[in-house]
C-alpha cells in the first residue's frame, strides 16, 4: 500500500498524540528509552497495559513511552520515519510494506491478540440476531484495507452474504469518529472496539449483537513490529521487551476479569472499573488474547487469506520474511 509510505510530516505530527494514562516511565538509572506507537487505545490490549502498570517493562530496564496513532497506516509511517522504534498494530502493515519492496522493511516479533476484538453494534437489542439481517443494511466497518474491515468482510461472506451486493460497507468515516457518527444517525450497524462498544450500550445508544472475533476464528491480529535493522542492532532490547509482553499475557490469563479491570484502570481513567470488568470478561470469554507472543504460521496464513479475499493482497508473503519468532520462543522457554 503506497499510502503507508507517503504520510506527510504534518500527518505524523497529528498522529503522535501521547497517551500518558497508564504509562509508567521507568525511572531507574540507565533504563533504555523505547517509543511504542499503538494503533488505538483499547481494553482489547489489556495484556500490554497490565505489563505497563505492573512494572514489567520497568523490571526489564525499559523506559517506555506510549503514543496512539489511530490507524495501522499511521503506526507504520511512524516507525518507518523513526518517530517510534516499535509499532503495535495489525500484521497486514508489515505485509504491505514488504510487498512494496522496501529494503529495511518491518518484522513482527511478538503477537498480543489472536482474534478480532471488535463487536457488531446495532441500534436496538436483538437477542435473535443472525447475520442475514445485514442484508440491505449499512455498516460502518472502519478503514478499507485494515484488518477489522477485512475480517468483517470475511465473516459476512462466511455467513452467506455478498459483501459487494447484499451489504453496504460505508468506510467514509474515520476510525476514531465511527461511534460518534453512529450515535448521530449514520448507518444501521457499526463495528467498535472496547470499551467504546460497552459504553454505548450502557448509555442506551446501541446494543452489541455479535462478536466478530468469535465468528472469524483465530487470526494473527495485533502484534509488535520494528524495522529489521533495529531488531538486528538491538537483540537484547527486543528480547527484554518481548519478555515483558509475555509476562503480561501470563498474568491476564491467570487472573479474573475483576482483577484485570483494576490493574488496567489507570490506563483508562474515563471508564469505571465496573465497565472495564464487563469488557475484560467479554474478551476473556472469546479468547482474544494470545497465550504467548508467537505468531503461528496457521494464523498468519488465515490473515493473508482474509486479505486476498478482500482484494487487498495481490501477492502473499512468505511467513519467515515478515515474522520473527526467535525472541518469543526464547522468552517462553525462560518464563515459566
Amino acid at each position: 500500500m503506497k499510502k503507508l509510505l507517503s504520510i506527510t510530516a504534518a500527518a505524523l505530527s497529528l498522529a503522535l498524540l501521547f497517551t500518558a494514562a497508564g504509562c509508567k516511565k521507568g525511572d531507574a538509572k540507565g533504563a533504555e528509552k523505547i517509543r511504542v506507537c499503538e494503533v488505538t487505545h483499547s481494553v482489547f490490549y489489556a495484556p500490554q497495559y497490565a505489563a505497563i502498570n505492573l512494572g514489567y517493562f520497568k523490571d526489564e530496564g525499559i523506559d517506555l513511552t506510549l503514543s496512539t496513532a489511530e490507524g495501522t497506516d499511521k503506526v507504520m509511517s511512524t516507525v518507518l520515519s523513526n518517530n517510534a522504534e516499535i509499532g503495535f498494530a495489525g500484521p497486514e502493515a508489515s505485509i504491505y510494506v514488504y510487498n512494496e519492496g522496501k529494503a529495511d522493511s518491518t518484522q513482527i516479533f511478538a503477537l498480543l491478540t489472536q482474534r478480532d476484538g471488535s463487536f457488531l453494534v446495532a441500534r436496538k437489542p436483538d437477542p435473535n440476531f443472525t447475520w442475514d439481517k445485514l442484508r440491505g443494511k449499512t455498516v460502518l466497518p472502519g478503514r478499507k484495507g485494515g484488518v477489522p474491515y477485512m475480517t468483517l468482510q470475511y465473516v459476512i461472506r462466511q455467513n452467506g452474504l455478498n459483501t459487494e451486493k447484499d451489504v453496504k460497507l460505508d468506510d467514509s468515516i474515520q476510525f476514531s469518529l465511527m461511534a460518534a457518527a453512529f450515535t448521530n444517525g449514520t448507518g444501521d450497524y457499526v463495528t467498535l472496539f472496547e470499551p467504546t462498544a460497552s459504553l454505548l450500550e450502557a448509555q442506551g445508544k446501541g446494543s452489541i449483537v455479535a462478536s466478530i472475533g468469535k465468528e472469524s476464528g483465530k487470526i494473527s491480529y495485533t502484534g509488535y513490529f520494528a524495522k529489521k535493522s533495529f531488531i538486528e542492532q538491538n537483540p537484547d532490547l527486543i528480547e527484554k521487551f518481548t519478555r515483558a509482553v509475555y509476562r503480561g499475557q501470563l498474568w491476564v490469563a491467570s487472573h479474573s476479569p475483576e482483577e484485570i479491570a483494576k490493574t488496567i484502570a489507570p490506563s483508562f481513567p474515563a471508564a469505571d472499573v465496573k465497565l472495564l470488568t464487563t469488557v475484560a470478561k467479554r474478551y476473556k470469554d472469546i479468547g482474544v488474547w494470545s497465550p504467548n507472543p508467537i505468531l503461528e504460521k496457521d494464523e498468519f496464513t488465515l490473515l493473508q487469506k482474509v486479505m486476498s479475499q478482500a482484494g487487498e493482497l495481490k501477492q502473499t508473503v512468505p511467513y519467515d520474511k515478515v515474522v520473527n519468532t526467535k525472541y518469543a520462543e526464547k522468552v517462553i522457554q525462560e518464563v515459566r
